[in-house]
């Protein structure tokens, strides 16, 4: 049997750290979707989804099992819809646990279908969020270590660096 999963998120940008969660998530899924919500909730995004999806699938275009799409909606109901049996949710520390497992417990409640599973990244991107990465860019600081080099392009063009 095969085991398709998605990692879900608003990727703005998209990150070492989330690029170590779907490199990982490959070895235990034989296929992973990277799903880029269009409908961010009370987040305003500073790239479209589209340049969302353009970083992401940039940034893991070396991994064969996995593709990028942008979705709207309920996450569940777009797993379902498209086989995709578990979600992928990266948690980075204890802080992130109380709302994960809300989220978790809210998804098995609105379908049985899909699964949740908990990654917890490598070490070194514990302290790396897409939100301190575009402040830090937005001030004038180096994120060469945070993200990829396309990434962090993008990123010193929006904040008129380039």
């Amino acid at each position: 049997m095969t085991v398709s999963a998605m990692y879900p998120g608003t990727f703005d940008p998209i990150t070492l750290g989330h690029e170590d969660l779907v490199r990982r998530a490959t070895i235990l899924f034989d296929r992973v979707v990277v799903a880029i919500a269009d409908n961010p909730g009370d987040k305003a995004p500073m790239f479209t989804t589209d340049e969302r999806v353009a970083m992401a699938a940039s940034a893991l275009e070396d991994i064969d099992n996995v593709e990028v799409v942008g979705y709207q909606g309920l996450t569940v109901d777009f797993a379902r819809d498209n086989g995709l049996r578990v979600i992928i949710r990266g948690l980075r520390a204890v802080s992130d646990f109380e709302y994960e497992f809300q989220l978790a417990n809210m998804n098995r409640h609105l379908t049985d279908e899909v699964e949740t599973a908990f990654l917890t990244p490598t070490e070194k991107y514990t302290f790396i969020s897409s939100s301190l990465v575009r402040e830090v860019a937005e001030l004038g600081g180096d994120v060469s270590e945070f993200v990829s080099p396309k990434v962090r392009l993008a990123l010193f063009e929006r904040c008129g660096r380039a």
